[in-house]
């Protein structure tokens, strides 16, 4: 199914350049999401009355998103490149395929943690996780 499998220490070595791009995934997905949030406080303000926003405001705002889209497009495919599987933006939750008793399996890795620890069939997802 997948490209490549990792082995545990291969998924761990490889944290050398996933955390990193983990870590701008993340950052990006709040600018985004934020950035989001104020356009659509905006846009609430001028369904109101309009009055008192600054015109440039609602562009600026537009190109912050649009430049942390594009950040967040190129390091997906940064990731996917290096083999690994995005799961979750808002978490830098990325998986290693791997193979398990000659069983595709995940890897299971979140920024925040030290190394790769876990591991979960590819249909039961984080909930499933278990020690490796």
């Amino acid at each position: 199914m997948w490209s490549r499998h990792f082995t545990p220490e291969e998924a761990n070595e490889a944290l050398a350049q996933v955390r990193p791009l983990a870590e701008r995934l993340v950052e990006r997905r709040a600018d985004l999401l934020a950035a989001r949030a104020r356009m659509a406080e905006l846009a609430a303000r001028i369904g109101g009355n309009g009055g008192g926003i600054d015109p440039s405001v609602p562009a600026t705002l537009a190109r912050a998103a649009a430049a942390a889209e594009e950040v967040i497009r190129e390091t997906v495919t940064e990731l996917h490149d290096l083999g690994v599987v995005v799961k979750d933006l808002d978490a830098g939750l990325i998986d290693f395929p791997a193979l398990r008793d000659g069983v595709e399996v995940l890897l299971c890795w979140q920024l925040g943690e030290e190394a790769v620890l876990y591991w979960h069939d590819a249909e039961e997802g984080f909930a499933g996780r278990k020690p490796l």
